[in-house]
């Protein structure tokens, strides 16, 4: 059972500047070359409502909004392009979500990544955990039980902890998951678009029992 909450809305930041615009002002420059560097070009952009912020407490960042279930922004990712110590600033409102929602078909394969930029790289089924982890309570985890989703797991590698979490959780519940092999890259977002799509099609089908003989093996 599920306790429905209210919805949380936010705004975003009043210095927002939407890249999907025809036309755009000299400061667009450095955040386009920024994300054609990161292999991503206008389709991603207007896929993704991708923006910037030149000036304000976002000054300098990529910003990237997520939708809720009736078209309203509920959170959003912020990403330095001008070299901030600090790449991540975002606003202080609930993890506890699901990115994109209108975005997503629940009927089908879900891949589970780290952040927005590795979805980028990914089909459009997929979606970030935003650095946190899924449990028993978690929105997303509620929507892939209630429709039996199967899922692709392509975490960072040296997230074993929360990765043999996952795997441990999903198979509770019967979930049909699969692990995509990220290595050598740190992350789905150092790859291209088809080296994921070759390691998705490569991915390993987990069982209770070989996730767990191989967990022994690795001891």
């Amino acid at each position: 059972q599920k306790t429905e909450i209210e919805k949380e809305i936010i705004d975003l930041p009043d210095e927002f500047i939407s890249l999907a615009n025809k036309k755009l002002p000299i400061t667009s420059l450095r955040p386009l070359n920024y994300l054609k560097s990161r292999g991503l070009n206008k389709e991603d952009i207007i896929k993704w409502k991708m923006g910037y912020c030149s000036s304000g407490e976002y000054a300098g960042r990529i910003v990237i909004p997520s939708f809720n279930e009736d078209g309203n922004i509920n959170y959003f990712v912020t990403r330095s392009y001008d070299n901030n110590w600090k790449k991540y600033l975002n606003p202080g409102a609930a993890k506890d979500i699901i990115f994109n929602y209108p975005y997503l078909n629940f009927d089908e394969d879900l891949v589970l990544v780290e952040g927005v930029f590795d979805a980028t790289k990914t089909e459009n089924n997929s979606v970030p955990l935003l650095g946190s982890t899924l449990n028993e309570n978690s929105k997303l985890f509620y929507e892939i039980v209630k429709n039996d989703t199967p899922v692709y797991l392509a975490l960072d590698p040296d997230a074993e902890k929360k990765i043999n979490k996952l795997i441990s959780l999903f198979l509770k519940y019967d979930i049909e998951t699969y692990l995509v092999d990220v290595a050598p890259f740190t992350d789905v977002g150092e790859m291209t678009k088809q080296e994921f799509l070759e390691r998705k099609q490569t991915a390993v089908f987990l069982r209770l029992d070989n996730y767990l003989l191989s967990r022994i093996s690795r001891i």
